[in-house]
C-alpha cells in the first residue's frame, strides 16, 4: 500500500488535490479549490490522500463548519471520499475511513456523518460501500439524498437535514438554476463556461447561484453544494457532466423522466 499524506497550509502549494490535476481548462477552478481548502484548514478541515498521482482521498471536518445544510453537532462531516482506478480493492478506502474515525475519537466526537445519494449520485460517495462499513441511514429526502451516520457514542442524537432541503425544490421556478461552490476543482469552469454555453445554445433561462460563504451553503436548497442543477424549481442532478453540450440533453432528459 502506498503511503497516505495529509495536506495543510505548509504543503498544499506544492501538492496536488487529486481531481483536475492535468485539466488545463479547469486550471483556475483548481486554484480556487486550493484557496478554499487553505481557509477551511483553519476550521479543522482535513484533506488526506495517497502519495501518488491518483484520485484516492478523503475530506472531512467539523460538521458545524461544514458547507452542507445538515445539523450534526459534535460530528465530523465527510465530504468527498474517493478511491478510483487501479487502487480500488486494495484497502485504501477502509484505511482512509479508519483514520477519519480515529480522528473523531481523538477529538471526542460523537461519530461521522455524510450526505450521499439514496442510490448513488454522480460526484458523491459510494452509498452501498459506506453502508457495508457500518454507516446507517438516519434520514432520506424525496429528492433522492440520504444522510448516513457512523456513531461512536450509540445514544447520541441523530444528525438531520436542515429544513431548507426538505422540499427538494428551489425558489426560482423558471428554467435552469444551478447552485455550486468551490469545493470541487471542476465546478467553477463547468458552471460558468460549459453550462452557460449549453443553456444559451438551447435558449434556456439560466440562473447561477454561487455558494461562496458557509452561511449560503448551510441554507441552500440542496445537500449537494458542490453542484446541483434544478429545472423549473425541481432538483434534477448532481452530475457536473450535464454542463457539457455533448452530455446536457442525455443527462437532463434522463433525470427529468
Amino acid at each position: 500500500m502506498e503511503k497516505l499524506i495529509t495536506l495543510d497550509k505548509t504543503n498544499i502549494d506544492k501538492e496536488h488535490i487529486c481531481c483536475a490535476i492535468s485539466d488545463k481548462k479547469c486550471k483556475d477552478s483548481y486554484e480556487l479549490k486550493k484557496d478554499w481548502l487553505k481557509k477551511e484548514f483553519d476550521n479543522g478541515y482535513v484533506f488526506r490522500r495517497i502519495d501518488a498521482r491518483a484520485k484516492v482521498f478523503i475530506e472531512y471536518g467539523p460538521a458545524e463548519k461544514g458547507w452542507v445544510p445538515v445539523d450534526a453537532p459534535n460530528y465530523l462531516l465527510i465530504n468527498c471520499f474517493w478511491v478510483s482506478g487501479q487502487y480500488k480493492g486494495h484497502g485504501y478506502g477502509k484505511e482512509l475511513l479508519r483514520l477519519a474515525l480515529e480522528d473523531a475519537k481523538n477529538q471526542g466526537k460523537d461519530g461521522l456523518v455524510t450526505v450521499v445519494g439514496t442510490t448513488k449520485f454522480p460526484f458523491m460517495s459510494d452509498t452501498k460501500w459506506l453502508l457495508k462499513q457500518g454507516f446507517v441511514t438516519c434520514e432520506k429526502l424525496p429528492s433522492g439524498f440520504s444522510l448516513l451516520v457512523l456513531k461512536i457514542k450509540p445514544n447520541v442524537d441523530n444528525p438531520k437535514f436542515k429544513d431548507s432541503v426538505k422540499s427538494g425544490e428551489c425558489e426560482d421556478k423558471n428554467g435552469l438554476v444551478v447552485y455550486y461552490s468551490n469545493r470541487c476543482p471542476f465546478s467553477e469552469y463547468h458552471v460558468t463556461t460549459s453550462l452557460t454555453e449549453s443553456a444559451e445554445k438551447r435558449k434556456l433561462p439560466l440562473k447561477v447561484i454561487k455558494l461562496d460563504t458557509i452561511e449560503k451553503a448551510q441554507s441552500s436548497p440542496t445537500p449537494a453544494t458542490i453542484f446541483s442543477l434544478f429545472y423549473n424549481g425541481k432538483f434534477v442532478t448532481t452530475d457536473l457532466s450535464a454542463c457539457m453540450d455533448s452530455r446536457f440533453d442525455k443527462v437532463i432528459e434522463k433525470e427529468m423522466k
